[in-house]
């Protein structure tokens, strides 16, 4: 496996130094403390915004979030959970948001989600708080497995807004770590994403830096750095 040194030295080559690279992976990283004070609507609005975006022109749905914001009562789970059928056909039918009838219907099921999964914990943000900071690829997959349409890199964008460390399979992240023998498997399997993650938590240890910057790192490192991409 290549040293994050070199990885660090070329993505400093191609983005004009170490400070215009620095600048560029500043990612606000919140401690365990700070993110289990986050309420459950905003995660809830994370998953929604990541989920609407995917496929989609991110610069749309960040331009329409306000109205998002107010057609959804403000993510209040417990709301979500009592929309019934009459006000999904509203929501369908509303100019203000994306009308995306499966992206609608993931939001109560994720509202479910966030209630369940906090429920021991006092809240969601302090079961993220509390999940081990070194399996990334497990909380993600916990997050798939009880909500709806947070698969891919869904999940990794929507706890990396709200200040969770973590890094995220983009697609020059993929290309490198494939192209360079880190994994064996495809990114979409159980075995490729942990011999990933394995391979941050070792590039971690080398270079004290998060998840986050190492990810960022590796994709400005290769490829096209295509928006999104970090």
């Amino acid at each position: 496996m290549e040293h994050f040194e070199h990885i660090y030295r070329r993505a400093c080559a191609r983005k004009g130094g170490e400070d215009a690279l620095r600048a560029l992976l500043a990612t606000p990283l919140y401690s365990s403390a700070e993110l289990a004070a986050i309420p459950d609507d905003r995660w809830l609005s994370s998953f929604t915004m990541s989920i609407f975006q995917s496929g989609f022109v991110w610069d749309v749905i960040r331009n329409k979030w306000p109205d998002f914001e107010r057609a959804f009562f403000g993510f209040d789970p417990e709301k979500m959970l009592l929309l019934d059928a009459g006000h999904m056909e509203r929501l369908n039918n509303d100019r203000r948001i994306v009308r995306h009838a499966r992206k609608i219907a993931s939001v109560p099921a994720n509202a479910r989600m966030v209630l369940e999964l906090g429920e021991a914990w006092g809240g969601f943000g302090a079961f993220v708080a509390g999940w081990p900071p070194d399996d990334r690829v497990g909380l993600w997959q916990v997050l798939k497995a009880h909500g709806q349409l947070l698969g891919g890199n869904i999940a990794a964008y929507s706890l990396r807004r709200l200040g969770v460390d973590t890094f995220i399979f983009t697609p020059d992240v993929s290309s490198y770590l494939r192209r360079h023998g880190v994994v064996s498997a495809g990114l979409g399997s159980k075995t490729g994403m942990r011999q990933a993650q394995e391979a941050f938590i070792g590039w971690r240890r080398e270079s004290g830096l998060s998840f986050s910057e190492i990810s960022k790192t590796i994709a400005f490192s290769v490829g096209d750095n295509r928006p999104h991409s970090t």
